[in-house]
């Protein structure tokens, strides 16, 4: 049994190490991975692009606020901490390809809830044609690593991933 608890943890730590690099500047120091990163077999394989008559309806994204340790912060509906890259721009997505698996996009029309400003929310057409949700103009990712409501295990990764407090600025730094 311990064997196969070292095997696991072992894996979960190889695959962390690949999906931190793929989000990092060691790649092509954008925050995109490199050329190669969708071709080094690691299971990533590209969203069809929805046509006008096939695209799904958007589902509907609740962003709120929620108290942490670090403050008040934005989370979803499901109270999963929001957060943003500031290797992106306010309207742009620079997150791609591996990144993604890392760092899935908040993906849907966006309602206020809770100590959120409506004012704030908008959305940006991703390449793939999915609809992501911003706020204050920043795209929001959630973290593959953050398991429960009111994880923060995302902040501060390879020091451009942030939380985002209620005005839509990183808690921790200054895009």
């Amino acid at each position: 049994m311990k064997a196969a608890s070292r095997v696991t943890a072992l894996t979960a730590s190889l695959l962390l190490a690949g999906t931190l690099t793929a989000c990092g500047p060691s790649g092509t120091g954008d925050g995109s991975p490199s050329s190669d990163a969708g071709a080094s077999g690691s299971g990533a394989q590209p969203s069809p692009t929805p046509s006008d008559d096939s695209a799904p309806a958007a589902s509907s994204v609740s962003v709120e606020t929620a108290d942490s340790g670090l403050g008040t912060i934005l989370v979803d509906g499901a109270g999963m901490t929001l957060y943003l890259f500031t290797n992106d721009s306010p309207g742009v997505s620079t997150c791609e390809g591996a990144c993604l698996e890392a760092w899935p996009p908040v993906l849907g029309q966006p309602s206020a809830g809770t100590g959120a400003d409506d004012s704030r929310l908008g959305t940006l057409e991703r390449s793939d044609g999915t609809t992501q949700v911003t706020y204050n103009g920043w795209p929001l990712y959630r973290w593959a690593q953050d398991n429960a409501p009111g994880d923060t295990t995302g902040q501060g990764v390879n020091g451009i991933w942030w939380v985002v407090d209620p005005d839509g600025d990183p808690i921790g730094a200054t895009p």
